[in-house]
């Protein structure tokens, strides 16, 4: 073989290499800290129903929090005023769960109108409620509970 085609063939391999390593890296990196979203493909908080400067009227026997009730992080809570809550491991999780069967941007509960929804987000163990795994938003209720990795969650007032 010629010299150029030994070099050729050296630079082709390195630059394989390199692809290799680098999306590697952008792998770990969508892992860690989530898939980059574009400006204008956020949603646009809501504004609360109502007059200015006053909150949202709360109707009565709807539920306020979230908690944790089985599971490495039990007892935790979140306040659904502070709607959609992230559920996950990552450090913007409105509930961050220390569960190994947990993704760092596993689940969202959020409101349309009077009613409550949970909805996965492309996790990889699933999103259960009771013992169905849901794949679409999915409307829960006050004691529903809602299963991700080993912990479990319900609404309550």
């Amino acid at each position: 073989m010629s010299e150029l085609t030994l070099f050729l063939i050296r630079l082709a391999y390195l630059a394989i290499i390199w692809i290799f390593v680098l999306s590697a890296i952008s792998v770990i990196r969508s892992d860690m800290f989530g898939a980059r979203v574009p400006e204008t493909a956020r949603p646009v908080e809501p504004r609360p129903r109502g007059k200015k400067g006053k909150p949202p009227v709360k109707r009565r026997g709807s539920p306020t929090h979230v908690l944790v009730t089985e599971g490495g992080n039990t007892g935790q809570r979140a306040e659904l005023e502070n709607a959609p809550i992230l559920i996950g491991r990552g450090s913007d999780a409105g509930i961050r769960l220390d569960d190994d069967y947990v993704s760092t941007r596993h689940a969202r509960i959020a409101a349309s109108g009077d009613q409550w929804f949970v909805e996965d987000l492309g996790s990889t163990n699933g999103t259960y409620i009771g013992t169905v795994r849901i794949t679409q938003p999915t409307t829960i209720t006050l004691g529903t509970q809602v299963r991700i990795g080993k912990t479990i969650l319900e609404l309550r007032k």
